[in-house]
Parts: structure tokens; C-alpha cells; sequence
């Protein structure tokens, strides 16, 4: 079999992460033949990779007639314009979400790569967590009936930089993001309505930054049926990422991954280990295994597992939550774009 040539954009750390897979887990299917980022020293790395092509220039990566897929890692504010030439360039596309803070764009991105039939797969890397998959699994099999209430808690274990937060889009297009798509994911379900509720309650540095560090929002269904989900910028306890999906039937459960399994008990009570504290190891499973289904998308020939639909999708409730937070009632999906 061929080996799919892969251009990479980004050495930051998500791209550093599926640099890494790539060599170590997929060397018999794909390689990175060329690799971009405007604050890598290429004559050093290059004698580290003398195989493979470095630049401080995307275009050219995105450009080269030796790379058949590009993998968008770099900053959310390069995303459009790197995914509409790598389009153009009649390449697939891995792009980290979003493809842009503007929905008109999005729109306009994903209507450009159905209409060239181009495999681009979003980076909503959740999904692919082992656990939230097997629940999904769980929910089309039926195991649980009907399901009528998905929780969702989303709390990172600190504040990221004020400067990231100034351009970060928000927390509703920055970090609930995923969790709206996760909700649609679960549910398989559209969005018909949102209600959001958010504040500044942690540092007062990120409402002058023009944003918010707590958030509640309530998805409403297209069949009545419903989402919950909070938001935190700190968790003084580490990455709390868990769901409930609850069901006619029955109830699935994901809990928080710890540092370790161990459970101590003593006179003093029940002890525990504490969530993961840091989301590249959170998610590290997810990393390789949304890697995995991208590259055996295109080695099969078969639709990406979430593609530019989604990612509007989620966009849109990302903008409607914020619209309800700041008008203060309920919106409908159908209000946004």
C-alpha cells in the first residue's frame, strides 16, 4: 500500500503530538514528508529529520506536489485561510477546530469543500476518547432506550493566559465548542434552541478581557429532548470531564480518568486518586485515535467522521449561546446565519 504523504502545519503542541503518532504508530500506512511553522530553526530540525522538508512558510507545505494531506495545526486565526488554499490545492484536510471565529465563513469553508469533494475532517478530538465512543456505541445500540437528558461537564483545571483569552473567540467558541458538538454527537440529534448563562467567577482579568471563565447552557432538541452543560475555566482539582446520558432504559456514566486506579482507605475516609491535570494527557488516546480514523478515511476511501458540517453545526450553537447570554433568553438555531 501507499503511504500517504502528509504535510503538517504547526510544531506547537497538538502538532507535535500527531507528528509524533504519525512516526510511531502509522509509519507503515502514512509519512510526514513536509512540515511548517514560522518559529522552528529549520537548519537544526532538519539535521534531527534529514527525510523530511521544514519551512517558516505554511503556503509552501500546502503548495508542494509531494503532500497529498495537510493536517491545519497552527493558530485558530491562520485556519480559513490555510484550509481555503489546501482546498484549492485539491488536498485532504485535517483541520483543529475552529475552521474560523466568523460563522459567514465557516459557512462559506464548509460549503467549499462539499462542493469540491474534498475529505476534510474536523479536529473535535472528544469524540474519540475511548470511553465517550463506547458510550456512543452504547446509545445507537439502543442499550439505554430513549434518550432524554445528556450532562455534560467540561471544567479545565486553570485559567489559560489573558492573551489567549483576548483571541481566543470566547468560551463558548473556545472551549464549550466541544462540548456542543459531543452533545450532537451522543444524541445524533439537531439543535432547535439555546439557553446560556454565563459570568466572570474566577479572575477578573477575563471579563476585561471581554469574556467569561463560568458558563450554563441548556441545548433544547429538534424532538424535545435535552443537554446540559457547565462550563469552568478552573477546576482547582484537575481536567473534570464527565457525561451522564440517561434514558428510558437506563443511565451511561463517564467518569473522570485519574492519575492512577488505586483507592486507599483508612481511618480518615476513602481516598482517590485526582482527575488528570493536563489535557494533552487527558486526551492522549483521543489524539491517536482521531488520527487513525482520518488516515484510514483516506487509505478506504470513506466519509471523515466529522467533517465541515459539523463543525458549522457547533459554530452556530457556539454563537447562539453566546447571543442568549448577552440578550438573556432563549434562542432558536434558526435565528443564527
Amino acid at each position: 500500500m501507499k503511504k500517504i504523504q502528509i504535510g503538517l502545519l504547526g510544531m506547537g503542541r497538538i502538532g507535535k503530538i500527531h507528528f509524533q503518532n504519525i512516526q510511531q504508530y502509522f509509519s507503515n500506512v502514512a509519512t510526514v514528508v513536509a512540515v511548517a511553522d514560522p518559529l522552528i530553526d529549520v537548519p537544526a530540525i532538519q539535521k534531527q529529520f534529514s527525510s523530511i522538508f521544514f519551512t517558516n512558510d505554511s503556503k509552501e507545505v500546502v503548495l508542494s506536489k509531494d503532500v497529498e494531506a495537510v493536517l491545519i495545526c497552527t493558530p485558530t486565526s491562520s485556519h480559513a485561510e490555510l484550509l481555503e488554499l489546501a482546498i484549492q490545492s485539491g488536498k485532504s484536510v485535517f483541520c483543529e477546530k475552529p475552521m474560523d471565529l466568523s460563522l459567514d465563513r465557516t459557512k462559506a469553508l464548509a460549503e467549499l469543500a462539499k462542493s469540491t469533494n474534498t475529505k476534510l475532517m474536523m479536529g473535535f478530538n472528544r469524540r474519540f476518547d475511548p470511553d465517550f465512543l463506547h458510550a456512543r456505541e452504547s446509545v445507537k445500540k439502543g442499550t439505554i432506550g430513549d434518550v432524554q437528558i445528556v450532562k455534560i461537564t467540561s471544567r479545565d483545571p486553570g485559567l489559560p493566559p489573558v492573551d489567549y483569552i483576548k483571541n481566543s473567540g470566547g468560551l463558548f467558541m473556545d472551549m464549550a465548542i466541544h462540548d456542543f458538538d459531543m452533545a450532537c454527537y451522543i444524541m445524533n440529534k439537531k439543535v432547535a434552541e439555546v439557553f446560556a448563562k454565563g459570568a466572570v467567577r474566577i479572575d477578573k482579568a477575563v471579563g476585561d478581557a471581554g469574556d467569561i471563565d463560568t458558563a450554563l447552557t441548556t441545548l433544547t432538541f429538534e424532538d424535545g429532548t435535552y443537554a446540559v452543560i457547565d462550563n469552568s475555566r478552573k477546576a482547582v482539582y484537575g481536567y473534570d470531564q464527565r457525561i451522564e446520558i440517561f434514558g428510558n432504559d437506563g443511565m451511561i456514566q463517564v467518569d473522570n480518568n485519574q492519575h492512577n486506579r488505586n483507592v486507599l482507605y483508612n481511618q480518615s475516609g476513602i481516598h482517590y486518586a485526582l482527575p488528570l491535570d493536563f489535557f494533552m494527557d487527558r486526551y492522549a488516546k483521543s489524539y491517536l485515535n482521531e488520527m487513525d480514523f482520518f488516515i484510514s478515511a483516506l487509505n478506504n476511501n470513506t466519509d471523515m467522521p466529522v467533517g465541515g458540517d459539523d463543525a458549522l453545526q457547533a459554530t452556530k450553537i457556539a454563537v447562539a449561546a453566546k447571543k442568549s447570554m448577552l440578550e438573556g433568553r432563549p434562542v432558536k438555531l434558526s435565528e443564527i446565519g
